[in-house]
């Protein structure tokens, strides 16, 4: 996953080969993704997100599909929820939010707990105490914002600029390698399955300006 390309990023004053250049580019990403607490394009994940009483469950990211809706309960393992047991919003639609509404009306005579002679969903939500859902599916932008483009290039060229040629100062900027020479050569980008925590500046108040219209303030309040 990046969000500039290498031709993007050396316009913007990153320099050295293909693949250094790349792995800039892959540290500012992930600067941008803890500091909006967004995806910028579509990314399988799962997500954990608490349950409100009223069988909302917002969502940390934005949502573009759904495969599966876990309970997690205490004990045995919830079996996944079939699609009519709940519905998904997503902001990509004006005034919607990035949601899983549980339905706690309805009933399926197929599922033990949730027929309609033992209270349905309802019945089976509260014998679970139901507080939070693991939810599978596609999350982030159909496709990278311009400004996001521009900021992740921004940050590449200054994350170059300002790491120091120094094996004391390499250590202490996780994931980054250099060789005899200083030269930066490796920049590690392990796959999360869980989203990062937040960070309060990219490093960058220029990119911090570019990006504030793109935080992410519903994954204050919930989520994981």
């Amino acid at each position: 996953m990046a969000y500039c390309t290498v031709d993007e990023a050396r316009n913007a004053g990153v320099t050295g080969t293909d693949a250094e250049v790349a792995a800039w580019i892959a540290a500012a990403t992930e600067r941008i993704e803890r500091y909006t607490q967004q995806l910028f394009e579509p990314t399988p994940l799962v997500v954990v997100a608490d349950v409100a009483p009223d069988g909302l469950c917002l969502l940390p990211r934005r949502v573009r599909s759904v495969t599966t809706v876990t309970p997690v309960v205490a004990g045995d393992d919830a079996p996944s929820l079939p699609v009519s047991a709940w519905r998904l919003t997503s902001a990509d639609v004006l005034g919607a939010v990035d949601a899983v509404h549980l339905r706690w009306g309805g009933y399926d005579d197929l599922i033990v707990g949730a027929e309609s002679w033992a209270g349905g969903w309802r019945g089976l939500f509260e014998s679970w105490g139901l507080e939070q859902a693991r939810v599978e599916g596609v999350f982030g932008y159909a496709e990278c914002p311009l400004l996001v483009t521009q900021a992740c290039a921004l940050l590449a060229a200054d994350l170059q600029a300002s790491a120091a040629p120094s094996d004391a100062d390499a250590q202490q900027t996780p994931g980054l390698d250099v060789d005899d020479e200083g030269n930066n050569v490796r920049i590690e980008d392990d796959a999360e399955t869980t989203p990062v925590a937040p960070s309060a500046s990219t490093g960058s108040t220029q990119v911090d300006a570019l990006l504030a219209g793109y935080i992410n303030r519903g994954s204050l309040i919930g989520g994981v």
